[in-house]
């Protein structure tokens, strides 16, 4: 298999992957009892050095329970029959999860309401107030 191309400027070599072959619940009819048809694909985050340590710590948030005590990341893929439909679907969802994990998050910055938001929160809040007062029992000797 070609090393694992996340973005063109980025791509998982072989010695990062490893897959193994399991067999899997689901569809296949007596197939499923002979193949093993699962792909688990592990990839392992502490020993890649294709990212750099804020897009794996990225990653290892995003993936959660899909990291072992190790560090490597397990993907599991057994929707398909054959191993290769499954071991393509297995490298796509890495690949997606990378992509992910190399989106920077924005910095919030906080900011000051205006002036004008302060004072139409007011007015809503009087608003409002009003509205509710008149929901009240209606009294007769005003």
């Amino acid at each position: 298999m070609p090393p694992l191309e996340v973005t063109p400027a980025i791509t998982i070599p072989d010695s990062d992957l490893s897959l193994s072959f399991v067999r899997a619940s689901g569809p296949g009819g007596q197939n499923v009892n002979k193949v093993a048809s699962a792909v688990q694909l592990r990839y392992d985050l502490v020993g890649s050095s294709a990212l750099d340590e804020r897009v794996k710590l990225r990653l290892r948030a995003l993936a959660g329970r899909r990291v072992t005590e190790e560090g490597a990341l397990l993907i599991i893929a057994r929707n398909h029959r054959t191993q290769e439909q499954n071991r393509r679907e297995a490298h796509e969802r890495l690949a997606e999860l990378i992509r992910q994990a190399l989106i920077e998050p924005k910095t919030r910055r906080a900011t000051k309401p205006t002036r004008a938001s302060k004072e139409r929160r007011l007015e809503s809040k009087v608003r409002d107030q009003r509205t509710k007062s008149r929901r009240g029992k209606v009294r007769w000797d005003d």
